[in-house]
């Protein structure tokens, strides 16, 4: 059986991500991963506390905090299996149950500035925790060091098809409609099967 999983790249706005920006010069400089199009459990490493980007670790993110309510984003979508579904919820519960054992990789984020491959144990910052994921599930492999991959390069992952842009608040809108699509192609298939 076949499942679906999400990748949110995020321009918040915040003095932290537009730092980022300055050197990426790159629309999103955030990554997470959801198990479900409403996006209500979304995973990444970020701040722990809205106010304070310097405290971060693993994070189980919420879309309607004042940090994303006015996030432009970009949504992928991949089709995967149900193996590499399990494989990558068990990993990133794994994580979520020690999460006390893992901090946020800032070091990680200058040799990404430097080009330099710097691994810290049980440390990651956004992108390399999902490309971490993404790996250790076999749905997706990098020609670099973990440790160096951006959210640009993961929306290059040929396998993730962009289904939405724009503000993040205007995504529950979009999800009424393939929610409404959904149910029509579900009612219309019901009906030609009389």
């Amino acid at each position: 059986m076949e499942k679906q999983i999400y990748l949110l790249l995020t321009d918040t706005g915040t003095i932290f991500t537009r730092m980022i920006k300055l050197y990426t010069k790159k629309s999103y400089n955030h990554a997470s991963l959801s198990f479900d199009l409403f996006l209500n459990d979304v995973y990444s490493f970020g701040r722990k506390n809205i106010k304070n980007p310097f405290i971060g670790g693993f994070v189980k993110e919420d879309m309607e905090n004042d940090l994303f309510r006015y996030a432009n984003c970009a949504i992928y979508c991949c089709t995967i299996s149900e193996e590499q579904w399990n494989r990558v919820k068990a990993y990133i519960l794994q994580i979520e149950q020690q999460k006390y054992r893992y901090k946020y990789n800032f070091i990680g984020l200058f040799g990404v500035m430097l080009n330099r491959h710097i691994q810290r144990e049980n440390a990651f910052f956004c992108s390399q925790f999902v490309a971490t994921a993404l790996k250790e599930s076999i749905i997706a492999d990098f020609h670099k060091p973990l440790s160096l991959v951006t959210p640009h390069d993961l929306s290059r992952i040929a396998s993730f098809d962009l289904i939405f842009k724009g503000k993040l608040a205007d995504y529950k809108n979009y999800q009424v409609k393939e929610k409404e699509k959904k149910t029509f192609t579900s009612s219309f298939s019901n009906m030609t099967a009389i």
